[in-house]
């Protein structure tokens, strides 16, 4: 029994559809002898690359161990399905327990753009107060240059007198 890393990458637009594929891609494993270590679902990712005119994928990794020669009968029945836009099998010597790179990258880039989003809900929250000193601001102001404006014409006029 070899051991395998496969990484498929779905279709974007059939994220929705994605657990009736695993448990559609599980069920083709097992017909196949093999068992499935690990199941890891990354979820959509921007691509290097344009494939098929789509931008993002949904990412799917599996660890697997079973026989070469039913790997070839897989990959054949996979090849034509069209919600997979690349897949890629790997022979592996063991698999680590750990998580994925990939995994890991995404769940940091999900927790930093949720601290994102609370860090600007809380500016819009305290914006409106800035708005209101902003426009009792501008109001000294514009009343001050009126002020000047008068007394400037006040003085204009004490000149011509003279």
């Amino acid at each position: 029994m070899k051991k395998y890393e496969a990484v498929i990458i779905l279709n974007p637009n059939l994220s929705s559809k994605v657990d009736s594929f695993i448990k559609d891609f599980e069920k083709l494993l097992k017909a196949n002898t093999f068992s499935i270590k690990k199941m890891e679902d990354i979820g959509r990712r921007q691509l290097s690359y344009s494939i098929n005119n789509h931008n993002k994928g949904h990412y799917l990794i599996f660890n697997i161990e079973g026989n070469a020669a039913n790997l070839i009968d897989i990959e054949n029945k996979i090849k034509y399905n069209e919600s997979i836009i690349r897949h890629l099998f790997i022979s592996v010597k063991e698999h680590d327990g750990e998580d994925s790179q990939l995994l890991i990258d995404s769940r940091n880039k999900k927790s930093e753009s949720e601290d994102e989003e609370s860090n600007v809900k809380n500016e819009v929250k305290e914006k409106p107060a800035d708005d209101d000193e902003k426009k009792n601001e501008e109001e000294v102001v514009s009343k001050e240059e009126s002020i000047e404006d008068v007394s400037s014409d006040s003085i204009e006029e004490d000149s011509k007198d003279e």
